[in-house]
């Protein structure tokens, strides 16, 4: 037995309760290797574990390999959970040579043609085919209604073009048995904002996208001051000549930044002249943003000034996209690998007065998981040229954390207040500097990433973004190390240095082995198979036994689910075994004991030492005031976030992934079957239909939104 396995088969945790079964369900059915007619490969978890390993040694030198097969094996029962590319797909190559480890990818900038259009749809079905997600920009095309010159009509605008890349995805994941994801973004400023904040009013329109938007500080303000708001596009020096405009008049052109600003007109200063096709004021795009949001759940938004003044690569990179939930904000072709600890992981003697969390082994699992997501980056798998060589020239990876929920409740913390807080922020830092000493000494090891050892020539811009820089003494034309542009003046880095100097000294000196470290995702299906439903990323549980809403390979709709919690499982079996949902602690927190405000604080707690971004949703109860919740967003910009977003259970506009008894008890579904009879019934009642039984609470979506039988 080797070192690893032997540690395994000790008593490794108070916490070690047995596999739910719904996370096994869910482990056999997203991340169990098969043969295509269905066979096992992967005997059990730990056969799981085992392949994950090998392939992540494998990159290692010879003599090395089994050495680091043993550690990475121990991280992976400690707590280290790669994200599901990784899982299903590393050490698979036999089996499904065409998929890859690669969660996050953003498309190339979408340029404002039909044959760039249909380019960028093209890479984007081989993306999805491959199981990654794919985020894109479409603010970039035209406006409704626009003329194109070259077909001689009017464009019919980007919500059309972004029907067809849904159609697309749905088709690419129901041909592979895993829903694609997709994210949507757009600026704030383009003339069919109103448009895109609605789209989702729509039954059954963009339903394979998340929809974000764009917000500028400068759009901050003008809400804020309840000023008018110009919706405007970038001209084309023909457009100009044609339509007589005047540059000079802010009436009809307006200068902003703009990512494609080949084909346009151009100041010396980089920005671009675009043509004003109508100005409402900027608090009524806000209050429709908060409205569709209350009900729809949808857009989010991402302050994408922030985003791009907070980026490690802030030098080299302009960022308008996201990966499909956000935690990635990305450049043109970016991609990115994922991985979270499983804080639950670490908890000793829980519920008790002596309750705990093991900082130590906490190091020692971030720094050992460090090594593996790095190796991630050789075995990538991704499609596209442009993809593999944005992932190996800055090697980009984001490591968080899952069951920070289930972790407070078991050392007995309130989810929101204050000492909550302060943990939250001391687990994100910890990982952050650990993982950084690791970046460090593999940049010795193996190499920096290629970044780091460019040269680049300073710019106006950059000093501009940089005033520090003219302080150090440099000048416009001067060439400058990527490791110091990024070590020294990257705000993160700062930040950083700040903390640990010697740690900071060194990464600008020597550069490190990756130019991103961490990132929290929303860790869905992997908290609820390998974690047993330790809470989502940085969530609460959501409650302590409801419905998960799944798709099942077959099924016609989608599947519920029964679950717990992690922490009441734990609790039964630790302290009380006939405790119930009804009779717990009071620091047994739910998703909605949670206020708006106490979701953002969280968020914020552990962004500072999050160097890309947080998935995160502030989960509202249904009836929750409107008032109260029109402000959440503000509350958001102030508190230094970089992005947000909230969900509200509507039943009358969907059903959602996980739903509480409560919830589906209390609404009555009515529709009409495709034989004519009428149905009307609670949303947790059963119906027999077409051969299966259905909740009718899904029963109801899949035919209101038209994938009944497409799954």
């Amino acid at each position: 037995m080797n070192q690893a396995a032997a540690a395994v088969s000790q008593v490794t945790s108070q916490t070690d309760i047995a596999l739910q079964p719904a996370s096994e369900d869910i482990w056999d059915s997203k991340y169990r290797l098969k043969t295509k007619d269905g066979k096992s490969i992967d005997e059990n978890i730990d056969a799981t574990y085992q392949r994950v390993a090998r392939a992540l040694a494998d990159i290692e030198v010879p003599e090395k390999r089994e050495y680091w097969y043993d550690h990475f094996l121990w991280a992976l029962y400690r707590g280290a959970i790669p994200a599901g590319r990784i899982i299903s797909n590393a050490g698979a190559t036999a089996y499904k040579p065409a998929t890859s480890t690669i969660n996050c990818t953003v498309s190339g900038t979408v340029g404002d043609s039909m044959d760039d259009i249909l380019s960028k749809l093209h890479e984007a079905g081989l993306t999805l085919k491959a199981g990654c997600g794919i985020g894109y920009e479409f603010s970039t095309l035209r406006p409704k209604g626009a003329y194109v010159s070259g077909a001689g009509a009017y464009t019919s605008g980007p919500l059309s073009f972004m029907d067809i890349y849904d159609k697309m995805c749905f088709t690419v994941s129901s041909a592979g048995g895993r829903r694609g994801a997709q994210m949507a973004t757009f600026d704030v400023g383009h003339p069919d904002v109103l448009d895109f904040i609605r789209a989702k009013r729509e039954t059954g329109r963009l339903r394979q996208f998340n929809l974000s938007l764009l917000i500028t500080s400068e759009f901050m303000q003008a809400v804020k001051n309840d000023s008018d708001w110009a919706l405007a596009f970038p001209l084309s020096p023909a457009e100009l000549e044609v339509d007589k405009l005047n540059l000079n008049d802010p009436k009809q052109v307006i200068w902003r930044d703009w990512p494609a600003s080949k084909h346009y007109i151009r100041r010396e200063d980089g920005m671009v002249a675009c043509r004003v096709y109508n100005t409402v004021k900027a608090r009524r795009i806000w209050d429709s943003i908060m409205a569709s949001t209350y009900d729809f759940a949808e857009p989010g938004f991402i302050l994408i000034d922030r985003v791009n003044e907070l980026n490690n690569n802030w030098f080299c990179e302009e960022i308008r996209a996201t990966n499909p939930c956000g935690e990635q904000p990305l450049p043109p072709y970016g991609a990115c690998l994922l991985g979270s600890v499983n804080l639950t992981r670490f908890v000793r003697q829980p519920f008790t007065d002596q309750a705990s969390f093991d900082w130590d082994e906490y190091r020692k699992v971030v720094g050992i998981f460090t090594r593996m997501l790095d190796n991630v980056v050789e075995i990538n798998g991704l499609p596209l040229p442009e993809q593999r060589e944005e992932i190996m020239r800055k090697r980009r990876h984001g490591m968080g954390f899952l069951g920070l929920g289930s972790t407070l409740c078991m050392l007995r913390m309130k989810y929101g207040d204050q000492a909550s807080l302060e943990f939250t922020e001391r687990v994100a830092k910890e990982m952050a500097l650990e993982g950084w000493r690791t970046g460090v000494e593999l940049g010795e090891e193996k190499g920096v990433a290629p970044i780091m050892d460019e040269v680049f020539t300073v710019t106006g811009a950059m000093l501009a973004k940089r005033p520090e820089m003219l302080s150090d003494g440099y000048k416009v034309g001067q060439k400058v190390k990527g490791k110091v542009l990024w070590g020294k003046y990257s705000r993160y880095m700062q930040q950083l240095a700040e903390a640990e100097p010697e740690l900071a000294k060194a990464l600008i000196e020597k550069g490190a082995r990756f130019t991103h470290h961490s990132s929290i995702a929303p860790t869905g299906t992997i908290s609820l198979s390998l974690a047993n439903n330790a809470s989502n990323g940085i969530e609460p549980s959501f409650a302590h036994h409801y419905s998960r809403n799944i798709i099942r390979e077959g099924r016609k709709s989608k599947e519920q689910v029964d679950v717990f919690s992690y922490e009441l499982l734990a609790y039964r079996t630790l302290i009380d075994p006939d405790a119930l949902t009804n009779n717990l602690p009071e620091y047994f927190i739910s998703a909605d004991d949670v206020t708006p405000i106490q979701h953002v604080d969280v968020q914020a707690a552990a962004q500072k030492w999050i160097d890309s971004s947080i998935s995160k949703t502030a989960n509202v109860p249904t009836d929750y005031p409107y008032q109260d919740f029109k402000d959440i967003y503000l509350y958001a910009c102030q508190q230094g976030l970089k992005g947000c977003t909230t969900f509200r259970f509507n039943p009358e506009a969907f059903q959602g992934v996980l739903v509480t008894e409560e919830n589906l008890a209390n609404t009555t579904y009515r529709f009409k079957l495709a034989d004519g009879s009428e149905v009307e019934a609670k949303g947790n009642e059963q119906i027999e239909y077409d051969g299966e039984l259905h909740s009718a609470a899904n029963l109801y979506e899949a035919l209101k939104e038209g994938y009944y039988g497409k799954l």
